[in-house]
């Protein structure tokens, strides 16, 4: 019984595991930013290059700039980062 419970939990496991990355790219990049997150986005962030951070669950895009490209926090309009949950 023990062990019948044991593997289902672990098949659990897998499979969120693989729920989690679909619609990603192997960067973390989401396939499709959420209607919600669109709606809410400042829009003079580019919104083509999303992802969440996985430290903090908020939503980041892909700045390219003069020097370097990395990843800042997606801010709504009123400046507040957007989250897929609140901070602890």
């Amino acid at each position: 019984m023990l062990k019948t419970v044991l593997g289902l939990g672990l098949v659990f496991l897998a499979l969120s595991g693989c729920m989690a990355l679909e619609g990603t790219t192997a960067d973390g990049v989401l396939a499709k930013v959420p209607e919600e997150v669109l709606e809410i986005a400042d829009k003079r962030q580019h919104l083509g290059a999303v992802r969440i951070n996985p430290d903090d669950g908020c939503f980041e895009y892909r700045h390219i700039g003069p020097v370097e490209t990395t990843f800042l926090p997606l801010r709504s309009t009123e400046g507040r980062p957007i989250c897929t949950a609140a901070p602890a």
